[in-house]
């Protein structure tokens, strides 16, 4: 399975600038592509449904072409979601590390004339 990095997550209290709100996980997010490091700062609500190692924990995320295969055989802790209109992801444990894979939707065919 081919896996593409994409950013760090970190969970912080701290709010961030152009914070997008994920409703579904009761999550605010900054974009790691305004990042030059490509950091994501997760700050989540209290009464998120996200589990608890996922508010602790720093993760690693891939883009993959299928988030289903990647899947296979592995320790989910996340089920995938449409985390926007854009992209679903899911969250995994790999040993000791969080992993985060994202499935992004096809480019649209261009517009023949």
């Amino acid at each position: 399975m081919a896996a593409t990095f994409h950013h760090i997550g970190v969970p912080t209290a701290r709010v961030g600038q152009g914070e997008t709100y994920i409703a579904g996980g009761k999550v605010h997010v900054t974009d790691p592509e305004a990042s030059p490091y490509r950091i994501e700062f997760l700050r989540f609500e209290p009464d998120t449904p996200m589990p608890e190692i996922l508010r602790k924990q720093c993760h690693a995320a891939f883009v993959v072409e299928s988030i289903d295969a990647a899947l296979i055989g592995q320790e989910v802790v996340v089920e995938p979601f449409a985390a926007t209109a854009e992209v679903r992801v899911a969250f995994l444990k790999v040993g000791d590390a969080l992993i985060e894979v994202m499935e992004m939707k096809k480019q649209q065919r261009e517009r023949r004339p």
